[in-house]
């Protein structure tokens, strides 16, 4: 079963839960599906399905933060539930401990050694968590401060 069908399905039946919620969420992921296969003019493959709900759990962390600063509790609330209905639908985060291997490894590959390298190593980084559930942040953080530390 596919991740749009496997929605689909939880859409039924969040619907008739009358999960209010759960169906929001849902009908937005199935709307940001449509567009981005309009967009690209075919059905999704199912890592581009993943790439979709990953920049969806990207917007929804963002505005957690945002909501924080301006101290919207209530707000704050309704992003985190949001949030965690579309986490059930990715794979698990990748672990600090395998951002770390795989930066070290690109480091050493790319023979890269100053801050000067950050693109190429970040693009050949993420290019090796492409349909893995990876926060781009932390993967930044990481790169910068394996290359500053080898700088010491």
């Amino acid at each position: 079963m596919t991740i749009q069908e496997t929605i689909n399905k939880d859409l039924v039946e969040a619907m008739k839960n009358r999960d209010s919620v759960r169906i929001l969420v849902l009908r937005g992921i199935k709307s940001n599906f449509k567009n981005k296969e309009i967009e690209l003019g075919r059905s999704l493959l199912t890592e581009e399905s993943f790439s979709v709900l990953l920049t969806l759990i990207k917007q929804r962390r963002d505005s957690i933060e945002q909501f924080l600063k301006g101290g919207r509790k209530d707000l704050v609330a309704q992003e985190e539930a949001e949030l965690e209905i579309l986490n059930n639908y990715v794979p698990k985060p990748v672990k600090p401990q395998e951002i770390e291997d795989v930066v070290s490894s690109v480091i050493n590959e790319l023979n890269a050694n100053s801050l000067k390298d950050f693109g190429k190593i970040m693009k050949a980084v993420m290019l090796e968590f492409s349909g893995k559930n990876v926060d781009g942040k932390i993967v930044s953080l990481t790169v910068k401060k394996r290359l500053t530390d080898s700088t010491i």
